[in-house]
């Protein structure tokens, strides 16, 4: 998929988080369900620093993603601006904090000159909805937004950090604006990252594309020394464009 920079920096608030959809890499019928320990980070206010390059021209911008989590719930709200463009998206992600982690109920994503998309997790009929098209999912237990998927990625680690070693793979059902697919995030090495707060210890992840199709690439990178919080992300295009993003500071909440 070719990118406009502006479709460019959207998709690099997946920190505050959220995967584009060209990353797709398995059938959605594949639907694990699978039950892990968890522990959610800390509440926090993000700031990330943007970098991009589209066909050879260079952006930057801003991200700030507010992660609340306490009394059973949890809301997530990010938003991204671009040099000369302002604010370019708006998310939301909230819900409820269940025997599987986060349990969304509603996600809402407003990108720049676009309506406002929502995806819904009606729990009363077990049935995930959108507002664009008329697709729907079966919820079983565990599925995540792509706001959320990383914040839950993260409480899995805080859980249990000495199962996040080279080679692990961990499988979340994720949806986004109007369809779901599963994920698949697999362990690469711990590697020192320069961030902001200074050089940290990170644990690198990727979610590839599947390797007969073309797509994004996504590497995450998830601190143990600050409280496993997602210190950098960056999308990749196989025709070399990219964006990264790269944490800043850190208010804790």
């Amino acid at each position: 998929m070719t990118f406009t920079p502006i479709k460019q920096l959207l998709a690099a608030s997946l920190l505050a988080a959220t995967f584009s959809s060209a990353i797709a890499a398995e059938d959605a019928a594949e639907h694990p369900v699978i039950k892990r320990p968890f522990k959610l980070a800390p509440s926090a206010d993000l700031v990330y620093s943007i970098k991009a390059k589209q066909k050879g021209i260079a952006l930057s911008g801003e991200s700030v993603s507010n992660w609340r989590a306490g009394d059973g719930k949890y809301t997530l709200v990010a938003e991204t601006k671009a040099a000369l463009f302002g604010k370019i998206l708006e998310q939301r992600s909230e819900g409820a904090v269940d025997d599987y982690g986060l349990a969304p109920a509603q996600f809402v994503e407003k990108r720049f000159r676009k309506e406002a998309a929502t995806t819904v997790f009606k729990r009363d009929s077990k049935t995930i909805v959108f507002s664009e098209g008329d697709k729907s999912y079966p919820l079983k237990g565990g599925e995540q937004d792509r706001n959320s998927a990383v914040w839950q990625l993260a409480a899995v680690a805080r859980a249990a950090p000495e199962k996040f070693v080279p080679g692990s793979e961990w499988a979340f059902f994720v949806a986004g604006r109007h369809d779901a697919e599963p994920w698949i995030f697999k362990v690469v090495k711990q590697e020192t990252v320069g961030t902001g707060q200074g050089l940290v210890e990170a644990v690198h992840l990727v979610k590839a594309p599947p390797t007969d199709k073309k797509g994004q690439q996504v590497d995450l990178w998830l601190s143990p020394s600050l409280e496993w919080y997602p210190v950098k992300v960056t999308f990749e295009d196989d025709d070399g464009d990219y964006v990264e993003q790269t944490l800043q500071k850190i208010v804790k909440k």
